[in-house]
């Protein structure tokens, strides 16, 4: 099957499609969306320093790609076979072992940049 090339503003439009469905089907793209904003958020609230926010922008913004990659893996595999197979299971797994990781560095990085600050004005006279 060939796809043909599309103008900018199409790639945009399905990108966008892209990301709606994300949004509307998949619950965990929408916990990762929400937790990244209420994160990035925070780092503003703080008063982070721009590096910092950019850092906390990043790790956020790599847990909703990985989450887009672990869905679009997910539903590549089940077109491919409905059938259960060790590889299927193995790309699966390991899409969501994706997705794992880069949260988990989010909540470490997120706490080392977030938690000092916070604690400073809760623990305050």
């Amino acid at each position: 099957m060939r796809f043909k090339a599309h103008s900018l503003l199409a790639s945009f439009k399905y990108a966008i499609a892209g990301l709606y469905f994300m949004l509307r089907t998949q619950r965990n793209m929408r916990i990762h969306t929400v937790s990244g904003l209420l994160a990035f958020g925070l780092a503003v609230a703080l008063k982070l320093p721009r590096l910092e926010l950019a850092l906390v922008a990043v790790v956020c913004s790599l847990v909703v790609v990985c989450e887009m990659f672990n869905t679009a893996i997910e539903n590549a595999v089940d077109l491919a076979t409905h059938k259960r197979h060790p590889l299927a299971k193995a790309a699966k797994d390991v899409a969501a072992a994706a997705v794992l990781a880069s949260a988990l560095n989010a909540v470490l990085v997120g706490g080392l940049l977030l938690l000092p600050p916070l604690l400073r004005i809760l623990l305050r006279d």
